[in-house]
């Protein structure tokens, strides 16, 4: 399994790219602008893109999703929670964060717990409303990819359309930290973390 990942745009948004190394089937992680660097990436390991996977739908994180998605034929993986946000450029604020407008619709909307298959690895979907309405992080053995829901030593705003912050919080006490203490957390900007550290560390749980 491969794992790494790309900062972009002017939101320093973590992207990141994950693959299965036996089959080369990949994932992209949150997309948010600079496809090339991304794709830059995909190139170097060769690999085979076969889902886009969101943990919500903010401008600055789905900037490049539609360059990503018809490069690769790749599936676009989101919550139906987060389906308005996703086609309405006003809602998903991407004029404001990326200074155009972006509307697109995801391919597959996945359930809460529901697997992700990427050739012999096997993401779960983990619904963690909060920041937004669909707000999902993706759990990959001992990886959770949190998105804006669950930071190092801090969580999400709540104050942007569909955000509720007690929602967010008990998102992340009742799903996030009931995981493994060890499950090293890579969220959507800044340094990765561990759900041990944050169930002790983080000031706002």
């Amino acid at each position: 399994m491969i794992v790494e990942r790309i900062v972009v745009g002017k939101y320093a948004v973590n992207s990141y790219f994950i693959m299965d190394e036996e089959t080369k089937e990949a994932a992209i992680v949150d997309p948010g602008a600079q496809a090339h660097l991304i794709q830059r990436v995909i190139d170097e390991y060769n690999a085979k893109v076969k889902y886009v996977l969101l943990t919500h739908g903010h401008g600055d994180h789905i900037g490049a999703v539609e360059t990503i998605r018809d490069e690769n034929q790749a599936k676009v993986v989101a919550a139906e929670e987060e389906q308005d946000m996703l086609l309405d450029p006003k809602k998903n604020e991407s004029l404001a964060t990326i200074d155009r407008e972006v509307a697109f619709d995801a391919d597959w909307y996945v359930r809460d717990q529901e697997n992700i298959k990427l050739g012999q690895l096997n993401l779960k979907a983990i619904k963690t409303p909060g920041h937004t309405k669909g707000g999902i992080c993706y759990l990959l053995d001992k990886y959770l990819f949190s998105g804006d829901t669950l930071f190092r030593r801090s969580v999400g705003r709540a104050d942007l359309y569909g955000g509720d912050f007690g929602q967010l919080i008990n998102s992340i006490t009742s799903k996030l930290y009931v995981l493994n203490e060890d499950v090293r957390v890579f969220p959507g900007h800044g340094p990765h973390t561990t759900i041990g550290e944050e169930k002790k560390e983080n000031p706002f749980t």
